[in-house]
């Protein structure tokens, strides 16, 4: 490049500077190709900057974003819905044993209670025994009322039927006694809802099986209250006389799981009454 000082030209001549024909060429080319990257790398950015700028000021860009976040919470939702209603998380019932059963102690509901060894009652006939969840369940007096309904049946078989509760409340056993025609003892142990106790908690107001038996128990005219304890399980026993055995054991799975009353009364003919002695002359 062929330079000019300005002192070598008049006050109105202008600075000419003349690069090289050859290297003005080359240099030209390589500006150029200088200028272009830097200008497609800058256009790069700014082309970026806009587009993140437009999705954030975008309204459909939360809108997708917040219909995927619903979407996975209903299905989440949906999945406990569906785990809830199956038998994956409800604990297994252990069955019991005969022994287990005849060393329970139970107590009378007279203002002089007696404690005596449960295997009193089914001893010489056997029995039907329901431990009761709750009396002041309207599930539980559904089922009473269905057992009491075979205690004819079972009179003329000579089987008692019996009911145990777990904590005796103001009235509430004798308010459940019209639903109930049978003799009801204090099982304060608990024994008869073991060997394992088992507890359905709030994920029963969750089953759809429940919510039928809510509206089943209503439609048939059967209320409550809550009073007591409520969650753990309760069942129904069928037992022989003697060492018979267990004929029969319910154990209820979830609120509102009764017992087929066929089922009880075709275990129930199957008891053979124990004879005395004096009986056997």
């Amino acid at each position: 490049m062929r330079w000019v000082h300005p002192c070598t030209h008049g006050a109105g001549e202008n600075l000419v500077l003349f690069p090289p024909a050859s290297g003005r060429r080359e240099g030209g080319r390589e500006g150029s190709t200088t200028r272009t990257s830097y200008t497609q790398g800058s256009a790069r950015h700014v082309t970026s900057a806009k587009v993140g700028s437009a999705s954030a000021q975008d309204p459909s860009f939360f809108t997708m974003g917040m219909w995927s976040i619903g979407a996975g919470a209903l299905g989440a939702a949906a999945l406990a819905l569906w785990l809830a209603n199956t038998d994956i998380f409800l604990s297994k019932p252990q069955q019991a044993t005969l022994e287990y059963l005849e060393e329970i102690d139970l107590k009378t509901l007279e203002k002089e209670p007696r404690t005596f060894k449960a295997k009193e009652l089914w001893e010489k006939n056997g029995a039907v025994i329901m431990a009761v969840r709750r009396p002041g369940c309207f599930l539980c007096r559904e089922e009473a009322a269905e057992l009491s309904s075979l205690k004819p049946k079972l009179d003329e078989l000579g089987i008692p039927l019996y009911a145990v509760v777990k904590e005796q409340i103001k009235t509430e056993v004798e308010d459940f006694q019209p639903f109930f025609k049978g003799k009801i003892f204090l099982d304060e142990k608990k024994m008869f809802y073991g060997p394992q106790r088992r507890k359905m908690m709030f994920m029963g107001f969750v089953r759809l099986g429940v919510w039928n038996n809510f509206f089943r128990a209503r439609n048939g005219g059967f209320s409550g209250n809550l009073e007591g304890e409520g969650f753990i399980l309760g069942g129904v026993f069928v037992l022989g006389s003697g060492k018979q055995g267990i004929l029969l054991e319910h154990r209820e799975k979830e609120f509102g799981d009764k017992v087929n009353p066929f089922s009880v009364l075709e275990a129930a003919k199957k008891i053979k009454p124990q004879t005395s002695a004096s009986e056997k002359k």
